[in-house]
């Protein structure tokens, strides 16, 4: 598999402000979010980003992007009409290629030396199919994320194939559809918010469904039954900036693992000292 471009979308109306809020990254410099998330795709290999932002947005984002800015092409959604909605908005950028896909809201520590997305495109490239990150996540907070249901691939403890898709659904919901066998009880296999797509997903989205032509959990699903599609357990932790504390949270994950943990660290333990409760 070919793969050197990445689409980020970044439209979403409450989330749109996130990418550009300023972080200290790992190596201890100062940066947008959004640098961050492009430093996570051009790591993986990506060449060309599409951006999918807000209309207005655009300059905001170039001079969010740091050294990046000359690899992106910006495509507006004019109207707040869905996720597969925006994916379709990449489609001339893509042009009949796979492609890395992470959402704007995301960031991302890894378990060692290889980043999150590189570990889904590196899968994706040797197994030539359509690859989402995923991470098994308590039933408490699956309103958050979307879940995939399957069954192991032999000799991984790690990968999925990818037989159900459901967007944000119920403990109720979970438990009939997205049992997966050798679970904790009471996981599921959530989104990581990094993805490798082939082609066939924005021909699914481009055909659409007949309640929501721009469903992405609907056009997933449909892109399982059509090829193979995996999920991986990446090593590695997934922080959504977009729930409560969610930027403090990423921003002491990624310090914490960077060069300044030691400083955090003590920082940390003074703030408790001063603030006993």
């Amino acid at each position: 598999m070919h793969l050197t471009k990445a689409v980020i979308t970044a439209a979403g109306r409450a989330q749109r402000g996130l990418p550009l809020q300023t972080l200290v990254d790992r190596d201890g410099a100062e940066k947008k979010a959004l640098e961050v998330v492009l430093d996570e795709a051009v790591g993986a290999g990506a060449e060309e980003v599409c951006l999918v932002v807000a209309p207005g947005d655009e300059p905001a984002y170039r001079a969010a992007a740091g050294p990046h800015a000359g690899r992106l092409h910006v495509v507006a959604q004019e109207q707040p009409t869905g996720y597969g909605a925006a994916l379709l908005l990449a489609r001339d950028f893509t042009a009949g290629q796979p492609f890395l896909h992470l959402v704007g809201d995301h960031l991302y520590v890894a378990r060692g030396p290889v980043r999150s997305a590189k570990q889904v495109a590196d899968l994706a490239r040797a197994e030539g199919c359509a690859v989402s990150a995923v991470q098994p996540t308590r039933e408490s907070v699956l309103r958050f994320y979307g879940a995939v249901g399957g069954r192991r691939v032999p000799q991984r403890a790690d990968l999925y194939e990818v037989q159900e898709v459901l967007e944000k659904p119920t403990p109720s919901e979970a438990e009939q559809a997205l049992h997966v066998p050798g679970l904790r009880a009471g996981f599921y296999l959530c989104f990581f918010g990094v993805h490798v797509f082939t082609p066939a997903l924005l021909d699914v989205l481009s055909g659409g469904a007949a309640s929501n032509p721009t469903d992405l959990s609907w056009a997933l699903r449909e892109l399982a039954r059509r090829e193979r599609y995996l999920a991986l357990e990446v090593a590695g932790q997934r922080y959504d900036t977009g729930r409560k504390y969610g930027l403090l949270t990423a921003q002491l994950a990624l310090a914490l693992d960077g060069v300044d943990r030691d400083r955090i660290l003590t920082q940390i333990v003074d703030l408790l000292a001063t603030h006993p409760g």
